[in-house]
């Protein structure tokens, strides 16, 4: 009888740290989603093929109450939001029409354009998040 506990202690354990090991489907890496709501993030920078952009002061966005709104650097914007466990979905982004400078102007079509690519994966850690498009291409964010 004792021999058979010990066997399925072992057993749990190993269980367990294959899981561990595994990551739970994320390329080995063992994290947790971070809270992105209720948060006013400032927009550090897109990065669209490899190519990084800094950000326009004052591009930002709070996500609450199942919607995003902000900053894109010069006109401002809002759109319905879906978070399920790690991805967020943007859609039907709704945008101020100011014409502004060719650089914040170039800066926010990237940034809209990768904001509504599609799934955007959730990381983050020490108050940064990045949201990374299937493709790649990135947003980089800092809890304000």
């Amino acid at each position: 009888m004792r021999r058979m506990t010990l066997a399925r202690v072992v057993a749990a354990a190993l269980i367990a740290l294959l899981a561990v090991a595994c990551g739970g489907g994320r390329g080995g890496t063992v994290g947790t989603v971070p809270a992105v709501t209720g948060i006013d993030w400032t927009v550090d920078s897109v990065t669209v093929d490899g190519a990084t952009q800094r950000a326009p002061a004052h591009a930002h966005m709070k996500i609450e109450d199942g919607r995003a709104a902000g900053s894109l650097g010069c006109n401002q914007f809002s759109g319905p939001v879906e978070i399920t466990g790690d991805q967020l979905r943007l859609s039907q982004l709704r945008t101020t029409r100011m014409a502004c400078d060719n650089a914040r102007m170039t800066f926010e079509r990237a940034l809209s354009r990768t904001l509504t690519s599609g799934p955007l994966t959730m990381t983050g850690e020490g108050g940064k998040l990045t949201l990374t498009a299937t493709g790649g291409d990135r947003v980089q964010l800092s809890r304000t």
